[in-house]
């Protein structure tokens, strides 16, 4: 991995793996949009006679913890113990979450149910043919979001379970997807427990990062910084872009992940750090990647890492979920692997 700084030393494998060893005893409280990601897969059977669309034979579905359950899910999955924190209605989709949720070892009495609301739900309807080795590609996705604010009632709740995870937690990750649940009072509440610095506090926001003041770091992508800036992030204004979302925010830190480009963290008060993507060039699927990233950076923190050091941790977890197909986790085992056998980081350039 390339490492191009001119602040203190690059940190060696064995810190990284040593902050590995430390993730499951690790606890981190998830506030976000829950959301169900169904995939449906079928197979191609012939063209429709009523209108020039594919006929798909039903094979079979699954659903997936989306949204704030997928990062969540990747806290999980690195051996972290997660609360997460959240609003679901009284559906299916919503019952399916739940259940996913407890089957992955999750204590789900941060979630609260709002009778009549629709879950959030993401239905992605895949189509192969007749061998088991074409791949599946998807045709078309139908968005399900409530369109409806969270009832006075769901807040009071929603708040009282984040107050309580918080204080169970050695970090509060924020995942919010624009969909309704944390906003206004929400993002009170989360700027208050930021501002009380007894835990860290990292966030990933689609469309209101500038709303929340003094986490400990954000992880915008590229087009999410343009939005909150109003530029377009290129490689000779990217330093600009991290030192202004730095002052709007006041985050300590800023990671911003940039693609086929790699990440880019900068740091209160420390030269910027580019890290280099790790993996090859062949992306099977970004779906969740960014939960990927702000689960295992908000995981390596509180394990111990520096911010460049976790940055470095979700840039291999990046790396390999975007190689897998659909919604997907990184393992701590593939995590480990991957920090051992990159042999890119034994000679960084500056």
């Amino acid at each position: 991995m390339t490492i191009k700084s001119k602040g203190k030393a690059h940190p060696d494998r064995s810190r990284l793996l040593q902050c590995l060893e430390r993730f499951p005893g690790c606890t981190v409280a998830v506030l976000g949009d829950l959301v169900a990601d169904r995939y449906v897969f079928g197979r191609t059977a012939r063209v429709s006679r009523e209108a020039p669309v594919l006929i798909l034979n039903y094979e079979w579905e699954r659903v997936l913890l989306g949204g704030g359950g997928n990062a969540a899910h990747n806290v999980r999955s690195l051996g972290g113990t997660v609360y997460p924190i959240g609003v679901t209605g009284d559906d299916l989709p919503g019952f399916s979450l739940m259940g996913l949720m407890q089957e992955k070892g999750m204590d789900t009495r941060g979630v609260v149910v709002e009778e009549g609301r629709p879950t959030a739900t993401k239905n992605r309807i895949l189509a192969g043919g007749h061998h088991a080795t074409t791949a599946r590609q998807q045709i078309v996705r139908i968005d399900r979001a409530p369109t409806e604010p969270l009832s006075s009632q769901t807040r009071q709740r929603l708040l009282a379970c984040l107050e309580e995870s918080a204080a169970k937690s050695q970090a509060l990750l924020v995942s919010d997807y624009g969909l309704g649940v944390v906003e206004g009072p929400v993002v009170e509440a989360v700027n208050c427990i930021a501002a009380r610095g007894d835990l860290l506090v990292t966030v990933d926001s689609r469309r209101n990062l500038l709303s929340f003041k003094n986490p400990t770091a954000v992880t915008p992508n590229e087009p999410e910084v343009d939005g909150s800036l109003g530029v377009e992030t290129r490689d000779d204004n990217i330093a600009q872009a991290g030192a202004a979302l730095l002052e709007k925010t006041g985050a300590r830190g800023v990671l911003i992940t940039r693609g086929n480009k790699g990440m880019a963290l900068f740091e209160r008060g420390k030269k910027p750090v580019f890290i280099d993507i790790y993996g090859g060039d062949e992306v099977a699927d970004v779906t969740g990647a960014g939960d990927t990233v702000i689960g295992t950076f908000t995981l390596a923190m509180v394990a111990g890492a520096t911010m460049a050091e976790a940055a470095m941790l979700a840039n291999y977890a990046g790396g390999i979920v975007v190689m897998k197909s659909g919604t997907a986790t990184v393992s701590l085992e593939e995590l480990h692997q991957a920090v051992e056998t990159d042999d890119r980081g034994k000679t960084p350039k500056r």
